[in-house]
């Protein structure tokens, strides 16, 4: 049985590594049916919209979406079209697995973690009062008359909501993912000494869900300044992360920086019925039509679409061409040779073309 997935290119560089994941995908012999849509700067040159509502359609018909990395022009309303697209469609889990392929450069090896980052809420909610506004006068006050605490009159405000509701969500997503591919430990990150009531609530949540995963899976927790330290110092301590949205944005950078880099680090939104796979880099635009960017975050997030799918050995397959051939250091792009300026590097679609060789 086949499946018909939404194909978002994106921007900058988004055609080019979402076209090598695409060939690779196809490769596995999968049956796949793409559902191409634009958003972003393209959707804006011609519809006038970034995210125009047939691409949320079109994911709300075939539940399943490939999105290249796109780009937010000022100016334009939107704080991120990926943000617009999480938010509109409930996605309300980022999966960011952080995995250390033989090959790629790293002070670390071995390193296997999973970011699960909440989505829907915290600072990210976007809640902001701008400076001098009248309405952020009154708002203010109004926080002074009931904290009693004193704020400058020339400050900009953001709120940061953190719910029972999506702690809990996001808490059980984690220890359901942790029990489904067979994960060890849960951690949950949070700043819970100082922000009693927002990540204290996200910390008393976490510390419920977990008692119904007892003798299953473990259960830890750690601020997220110490963990910051912990995971430069001790990263093999540590399995699954469950965080607040803004932590967990900061820390699955941070430990993309522990494999190699974000060119290597893919990602997943996901919700109860929906789901987006993307990389986590941007569409860096200065590299637009080169054929010189690394496509393997892309692919990566091709390999976690495809276990989505339930297409496990494909999946399995795609990820071991991968390794093969990031271990090999042969067909790679430039960022993973020793020297950057090394000749022997190939381009996006040469290194995608080596990869579906080990397909075959």
């Amino acid at each position: 049985m086949g499946h018909k997935v939404t194909l978002i290119s994106g921007d900058g560089i988004g055609p080019e590594v979402t076209q090598a994941a695409r060939r690779c995908i196809d490769a596995t012999g999968v049956k796949i049916e793409w559902e191409e849509v634009i958003a972003g700067q393209l959707a804006l040159e011609k519809f006038g919209d970034l995210l125009p509502e047939s691409v949320l359609e079109s994911i709300w018909k075939n539940k399943v979406a490939l999105k290249g990395p796109m780009v937010t022009p000022i100016g334009t309303g939107f704080r991120s079209v990926n943000v617009a697209i999480r938010q509109a469609l409930d996605l309300y889990a980022c999966v960011r697995p952080l995995k250390s392929y033989t090959g790629v450069r790293s002070h670390y090896k071995d390193i296997d973690l999973v970011i699960i980052r909440e989505n829907s809420e915290d600072l990210y909610a976007g809640i902001e009062f701008e400076e001098g506004k009248p309405e952020t006068k009154m708002l203010i006050s109004e926080i002074e008359k009931y904290s009693k605490k004193s704020i400058r009159q020339d400050s900009g405000i953001s709120i940061k909501p953190i719910s029972k509701f999506a702690s809990e969500r996001i808490v059980r997503f984690a220890f359901q993912y942790a029990l489904k591919y067979n994960r060890k430990k849960v951690t949950c990150v949070q700043k819970a000494n100082i922000m009693k009531f927002t990540d204290g609530l996200f910390l008393k949540i976490a510390r419920e869900v977990a008692k119904e995963y007892e003798g299953r899976v473990a259960f830890d927790e750690a601020l997220v300044d110490n963990m910051s330290m912990q995971l430069v110092q001790k990263p093999h301590n540590y399995d699954c992360l469950v965080l607040p949205n803004l932590y967990g944005d900061i820390l699955s950078d941070l430990c993309a920086g522990l494999v190699g880099g974000l060119g290597v680090a893919p990602g997943a939104n996901i919700g109860d019925e929906l789901a987006v796979f993307e990389a986590v880099h941007g569409s860096a635009p200065k590299y637009t039509g080169q054929n010189k960017i690394n496509p393997t975050a892309m692919i990566l997030s091709g390999v976690l679409m495809l276990r989505y799918l339930k297409e496990s050995k494909a999946a399995d397959d795609l990820e071991n061409a991968v390794k093969e051939v990031l271990a090999e250091g042969v067909s790679v792009t430039y960022d993973l040779k020793p020297h950057r300026d090394d000749p022997s590097a190939v381009g996006t679609r040469e290194m995608a073309d080596a990869i579906i060789k080990k397909l075959r």
